[in-house]
């Protein structure tokens, strides 16, 4: 209601002076944004976390004898985008460039540097050294610590760090932390937990929309053998992007992995090798005529990605004055025909090599279908340039998309390939 708007205009304005406030010890600014990401908070204050870091970085003023100060700052610069070298770390290892054992009775330096050493490149060794010592010395205060709030802490950590984690998911874990925290600000955590509410509703308010559509497309009930998981695609477009101003993204984002699902469960589940074919032609066609020569089960998906993926392309002529069918359509027939690839395999018996198999999959698994519509919907103005990126696959769309493959077959792999255990 307006009584609670109106108090978290109040609380922003209070937060937004301490964050402004000068003669601020770094480190004391650092904790602050830190705290305000992990409750969830940091959204509402970009403009002056984006100045402070850049005040911070260019005066470069970490304390090189703090390993906490000096962590913490390293992975807060580089999630911002700074580069930021990981000879950083040098003064906290010996001679032969091992960190030193003593270290390991700092406990928040420990911390601090584990979630550090996650944003690494494949080349930073001091990174990986860091990742795999910390881990070890966090791993023995969890079995030896006596205070169980610290114990849990660190034990949130090491199952995933932070820098994987949902921020959503972080956020409601996290304020109950801070709530428990002892020296902890009442004035964040209150606008925390208004906040939460208020973004939360936000997206149940997005859920019923979306329930409402599924409903009245019928896939879910014409479509038995297909997986029915509306909630589990809303909750993944959550991850993708929180933000309350961004539901029409959120919307959109469900509606395109609810017929992902549906669509690759005709690919891999019902449809028979003739009736994949006629139903990739028709994509690739994008016309609406080519529903005739689909079995009636497959009519229904058809219209159901037409009419959606039409939608989304005239409200963005609308916003924005540029036709966009043709690369959500070009984007639509690859993933169909990655999918008939894959079900021309299983027909033919035939065994890919790794290289077939990787070449195919990483648009298989959906991502550059996924990011391509993300980035129009998330985007605004777009340039003609950023449009000319998106005529071939670049490499971010093709490394990020092997990264989900790798991650999504990781996750079935038991399932799909059990081990013969003696």
């Amino acid at each position: 209601g307006e009584v609670y708007t109106n108090r978290i205009s109040k609380l922003k304005e209070e937060v937004r002076l301490i964050l402004l406030k000068q003669a601020v010890d770094p480190l004391d600014q650092l904790q602050l944004i830190d705290t305000l990401q992990r409750l969830g908070l940091a959204y509402h204050f970009e403009d002056e976390i984006k100045s402070i870091l850049m005040s911070i970085y260019s005066h470069n003023n970490a304390r090189r004898e703090d390993l906490y100060a000096t962590a913490l700052e390293f992975r807060l610069l580089r999630q911002h985008g700074y580069k930021i070298p990981q000879e950083i770390f040098n003064s906290f290892q010996d001679e032969v460039g091992n960190f030193k054992k003593c270290l390991c009775e700092d406990w928040e330096g420990m911390l601090s540097l584990y979630e550090a050493s996650f944003l690494s490149d494949e080349s930073e060794d001091i990174l990986q050294n860091a990742r795999d010592f910390t881990t070890t010395c966090l791993r023995k205060f969890v079995q030896q610590s006596q205070d169980q709030n610290l114990s849990n802490l660190v034990s949130h950590a090491l199952e995933i760090p932070l820098h994987w984690r949902m921020l959503r998911l972080e956020t409601r874990w996290f304020i109950d932390v801070y709530e428990r925290k002892q020296g902890m600000n009442p004035l964040l955590l209150e606008l925390a937990k208004l906040d939460f509410n208020n973004v939360q509703m936000i997206h149940q308010n997005d859920l019923k929309h979306m329930s409402r559509w599924w409903r009245s497309t019928g896939l879910g009930e014409k479509l038995s053998f297909a997986r029915d998981r509306l909630m589990e695609n809303f909750f993944w477009s959550i991850g993708v992007i929180f933000k309350p101003q961004f539901s029409y993204c959120r919307r959109m984002l469900t509606k395109l992995t609810a017929l992902i699902t549906t669509i690759d469960d005709i690919y891999d589940v019902y449809g028979t090798l003739d009736e994949l074919e006629l139903f990739t032609d028709a994509v690739q066609r994008w016309d609406v005529n080519a529903v005739e020569q689909l079995p009636d089960y497959m009519k229904i998906c058809y219209l159901s990605l037409h009419n959606s993926i039409n939608e989304i392309a005239f409200d963005f002529l609308r916003e924005q004055g540029i036709h966009i069918v043709p690369y959500l359509k070009r984007a639509w027939a690859n993933l169909c025909k990655s999918y008939l690839l894959e079900a021309r395999w299983y027909y033919n018996g035939y065994t890919p090599s790794l290289q077939e198999y990787i070449d195919n999959a990483w648009i298989s698994i959906s991502g550059p279908v996924i990011l391509i519509h993300a980035f129009f919907l998330i985007n605004s103005p777009i340039s003609n340039d950023a449009l000319k990126c998106l005529e071939e696959y670049s490499s971010i769309i093709r490394c990020s998309s092997m990264i989900f493959r790798f991650a999504d077959d990781l996750g079935t792999s038991s399932v799909c390939y059990p081990l013969s255990l003696p």
